[in-house]
């Protein structure tokens, strides 16, 4: 749901959202840059409902994946790190939204590349063995599949190359050890991401979103232990849709705003 831009006046042309049925709201751009959804709210709902530890969000966007762990697990922290200082703008104009107070003491924003690696990323900001899990929607579509005149939103959106192996790589340097990683990706890419996290991660799980039970999955959630040495494990698949509907399943809406969690835990 969508209320508008009235109480904003000073932030660039945008929306404020109601995410988890209200329990908190996102200031996101109107026009340029990347609107959150449910792949925000998938990737936060990875995180298991006991966490209590800090979460570093990569690639936070306005905040929508950060916000909705905090929403869920009423003891954790969160570090929103964003790259582009227009999104950073929103992710501070939506902690600063007066409908979101009950969850801005317990989160901050750090301006930071998370593809910098060694004495440069510590100078970013992201420090080692820092955090105890972080969670991750980066850019994974294919230039020639999200053309677009839109800088901020292909940025966002389109895939660089190494880019899998760039963040999960700052991800094992911030994520404490026995920590946690979660990543959401398109299906091509789950290559990718085991490559990476191979050595630094284990005891992977692997989970597929299918928009109905006949259709070939188009996300899949990777969830990882650092420093854990267990094999990958393939999880039952999520199904957003029965077949010949729009309307999600009754344990996808669930997952959607924050009443359960992606793996059962």
């Amino acid at each position: 749901m969508s209320v508008g831009a009235q109480s904003l006046p000073d932030t660039p042309a945008h929306t404020v959202d109601a995410f988890h049925r209200g329990r908190f709201w996102l200031v996101q751009p109107q026009k340029s840059g990347h609107r959150a959804g449910m792949d925000a709210m998938m990737l936060a709902a990875s995180v298991p409902a006991s966490f209590t530890g800090t979460l570093a969000d990569f690639g936070a966007g306005a905040g929508a994946a950060g916000l909705a762990v905090l929403s869920r697990c009423k003891n954790s922290t969160a570090i929103l790190v964003e790259r582009a200082p227009e999104m950073k703008a929103f992710c501070e104009a939506t902690l600063a939204h007066p409908a979101n107070q009950h969850l801005a003491d317990r989160a901050s924003i750090l301006e930071a590349d998370v593809t910098l690696a060694g004495r440069a990323r510590e100078a970013s900001g992201l420090r080692d063995n820092s955090v105890d899990f972080a969670i991750m929607n980066p850019p994974f579509n294919a230039s020639e599949d999200r053309a677009t005149p839109d800088d901020l939103k292909r940025q966002a959106h389109v895939m660089e190359i190494g880019l899998f192996e760039a963040w999960i790589r700052s991800a094992a340097a911030v994520v404490r050890p026995r920590g946690g990683l979660a990543v959401i990706a398109r299906p091509e890419s789950l290559r990718a991401i085991l490559d990476a996290i191979d050595g630094r991660f284990g005891n992977a799980e692997l989970l597929a979103v299918h928009p109905r039970a006949d259709a070939a999955a188009i996300r899949i959630v990777v969830r990882a232990v650092r420093g854990a040495r267990g094999k990958l494990s393939l999880r039952p698949p999520l199904v957003l849709h029965e077949n010949g509907s729009d309307r999600f399943r009754a344990d996808a809406d669930a997952i959607n705003n924050g009443f359960a969690t992606l793996f059962g835990d």
